[in-house]
């Protein structure tokens, strides 16, 4: 008798993963996929989930397939996975090691298509040695190719994607390595921006203006127009004056990435300067004279050195957007007299015609007003304990929604689990063939998919709004009182501080603004106190990870146009400034 008649029908899922966006333009996760459904059509497992993580590296267990996969197999979606190769799940073998012992703890088994799952010790210590054995021969093949690249470099060898800008490149033919000759039309273009530059005293942004003038297009661009940092890169390459430099740079992880992403395909996608001494260089034709690169690297040296945030400080920066959802950047004085936030739409669409028409917001009424109403909330316990209360009554009723949404998917898909189970019953019995099955399955598979990604969500939304840690009202008085007394003496870096840890986000235009926060108290707030005999008694209210939401709105003074620019009396400032309670 066939197995699958003895034991039932098997449901399993399937996981792929490809490393490179080449890989994945290539179709190689589609190979992997075509040979799992033929391999899983031979055992006569029905598939119902398929996870494929496009793009990403073998390296990170954080991947958004993996994660789903992993939180499925703890609700017992499917009975097995079902995957290509072990590399396919990580590279690292302890990596390998970690999520198949997680997936065996849930009941999950594994299989995989090009070697036999470990079922016994012995088999286990073989699948290790194996896995180690890969780890070292892929190290050793990335040390080779480092070395032979190093040597190919030594010897003159070029070795580029894609040649530099001004650049055409001869591959590599026969015995003759690949070489760098100068394209004439785009060293024209090169030698131009040089001398508008060099000479005529013209700013990246100018150079970039005059460039879209003449219909002058970069290589690559999805809206065809050249960008500032692009541009600045170029002009510091040192393969303009002959010298073709690798290895210059490292990949790093970023400190303080502009996006705070759970989920990251390029991990390292910062880089940082090498030590001069370990760079590595070919020569190639020269299209600029020394003086004139010396001289344009000079000037903008003197550019980045006089950055507007670093010679005017805004408090708000990094915090405040626009109303069409863009940042607001600090923009420097006009007149030397006020500064703005501006939307930072302008710049992105530089040099095409913005999409956006808000003007600037004056910084410096922004800066007060926001630090003003803010300071006074923090030093409130009444209004901080009143947003707590109102904070608390929004949760409940959005915990009670997003409870009663989840109640009735879970019944849905209780009742569809129960009709699969009546088919498979019936399949058990000998009433239709397994394509027929397959045939009244399928719809069915689909749908409870749907239901159980919508069964996700409402769970993580009623995550989101579960049991609020809120602190006491012990520790709010304690940081309130303290807060009062520190705050009148505060340099700008501290404020500064205070608004980034304090403000989620500001959103306005030049009459309001919309400010949401999220305080989160410090771990330990302490009575400092002595006892009678001299020892310390300092007493510590536990606050680790609860936090205060709130959020406020600020009217900024209309601009009174009536007055010539730059007057003092530009801007009006008869608007109330009382600090209220929360807005409804």
């Amino acid at each position: 008798m066939n197995p699958i008649e003895q034991t039932g029908i098997k449901n399993i899922a399937v996981y792929a993963r490809v490393s490179t966006a080449n890989q994945e333009e290539e179709g190689t996760i589609e190979t992997q996929l075509v040979e799992v459904r033929e391999f899983a059509r031979k055992a006569a497992l029905n598939i119902i989930r398929e996870y494929c993580d496009d793009g990403w590296s073998g390296d990170t267990l954080v991947r958004p397939a993996l994660d789903s996969l992993r939180q499925d197999a703890r609700s017992k979606m499917w009975d097995t996975i079902l995957i290509y190769d072990p590399d396919r799940l990580a590279r690292r073998y302890s990596y390998q090691e970690l999520v198949m012992d997680e997936l065996k703890e849930a009941g999950i088994d594994i299989k995989f298509v090009t070697v036999t799952s470990p079922s016994n010790p012995e088999e286990k210590i073989l699948h290790g040695v194996r896995g180690l054995f890969a780890e070292y021969e892929r190290a050793k093949i990335k040390e080779r190719f480092r070395l032979g690249k190093q040597r190919k470099i030594k010897e003159g060898h070029i070795m580029v994607s894609q040649p530099l800008y001004g650049y055409s490149y001869t591959p590599k033919k026969d015995k003759v390595h690949g070489f760098y000759e100068i394209n004439p039309e785009e060293a024209r273009v090169v030698k131009m921006m040089f001398d508008w530059i060099a000479n005529k005293g013209m700013t990246i942004r100018g150079v970039i203006k005059k460039l879209q003038e003449k219909g002058i297009k970069p290589r690559k661009s999805k809206r065809g127009v050249w960008s500032a940092s692009t541009l600045t890169t170029i002009l510091r390459n040192e393969a303009f004056i002959g010298k073709a430099h690798w290895r210059s740079s490292i990949a790093v992880i970023p400190k303080n990435p502009l996006k705070k992403e759970r989920y990251r395909k390029t991990q390292k996608s910062s880089r940082i300067a090498r030590p001069r001494d370990e760079w590595m260089s070919v020569d190639v034709p020269r299209i600029i004279d020394d003086d004139t690169f010396n001289d344009v690297r000079t000037k903008l040296s003197l550019n980045k050195n006089t950055q507007i945030g670093a010679r005017h400080p805004y408090l708000l920066t990094g915090r405040i957007f626009c109303v069409c959802l863009k940042r607001r950047v600090g923009s420097g004085p006009q007149r030397g007299r006020y500064k703005y936030y501006v939307c930072c739409e302008k710049v992105a669409s530089f040099p095409l015609l913005k999409k956006c028409n808000e003007k600037g917001l004056n910084a410096i009424h922004a800066d007060n007003l926001v630090w003003e109403r803010l300071s006074g909330i923090l030093g409130s316990s009444d209004l901080l304990k009143a947003q707590i209360t109102h904070e608390s009554k929004e949760s409940e009723m959005n915990r009670k929604y997003f409870k009663d949404d989840a109640t009735v998917i879970g019944e849905e898909i209780r009742k569809l689990n129960e009709q699969i189970d009546r088919y498979n019953r019936a399949y058990g019995e000998g009433v239709f063939s397994i394509e027929q099955l397959r045939e009244y399955v399928d719809p069915i598979r689909n749908r409870l998919v749907s239901l159980e990604s919508d069964l996700r969500a409402a769970n993580n939304h009623l995550l989101d709004v579960g049991e609020t840690n809120f602190p006491s009202d012990e520790a709010i008085d304690l940081f309130a009182s303290n807060f009062k007394k520190i705050s009148k003496n505060l340099n700008f870096e501290q404020k500064r501080e205070i608004v980034l840890n304090a403000v989620e986000k500001i959103v306005g235009n030049q009459s309001r603004l919309e400010i949401a926060c999220n305080l989160i108290l410090n771990q330990h707030v302490g009575y400092r106190t002595n006892h009678r005999n001299g020892w310390d008694n300092t007493q510590k209210v536990e606050n680790l990870g609860k936090r205060i939401p709130f959020h406020f709105t600020i009217e900024l003074p209309p601009p009174d146009y009536r007055n010539r620019p730059g007057s003092l009396n530009r801007f009006r400032r008869d608007v109330p400034n009382k600090l209220t309670a929360f807005p409804k």
